[in-house]
C-alpha cells in the first residue's frame, strides 16, 4: 500500500479515517487506470458510504479547484502519486426556501 507516500495538504478527519481515505485511494489506482479518475473516485466514494454512511463526494484528478461546504470532521485533500485528492461528506442544508 502506498499511504506513506500521501502528502496531505489539508484535513479536519479523525486520523483512522484519514487512513481509510488513503487506503482506498491506494486501492483504486491499483483497479483503475491512472486516467480513469471518475473510476477511482467512485471507488472511493463506494467505500466511503459504505464505511461511515450515504452522503460522501469524492474529486479525483491533478488540476481542479473547488468550493464546497462539508459537514465538519469529514474532509481531506491529499496528493497520491501524480493525482490530487478531495473527499469529503456534504453538509445539509437546513433551511428551506419558499
Amino acid at each position: 500500500m502506498l499511504e506513506g507516500k500521501a502528502l496531505v495538504d489539508d484535513t479536519d478527519m479523525p486520523i483512522k479515517m484519514q487512513i481509510h481515505a488513503m487506503a482506498y485511494a491506494s486501492e483504486a489506482l491499483d483497479l483503475f487506470d491512472v486516467l480513469d479518475c471518475k473510476s477511482i473516485a467512485a471507488h472511493i466514494k463506494k467505500e466511503f458510504d459504505k464505511e461511515y454512511g450515504n452522503g460522501w463526494q469524492c474529486v479525483v484528478g491533478s488540476n481542479f479547484g473547488c468550493f464546497f461546504t462539508h459537514t465538519k470532521g469529514t474532509f481531506i485533500y491529499f496528493t497520491l502519486e501524480t493525482l490530487s485528492f478531495l473527499i469529503f461528506k456534504g453538509a445539509s442544508s437546513l433551511s428551506s426556501s419558499s
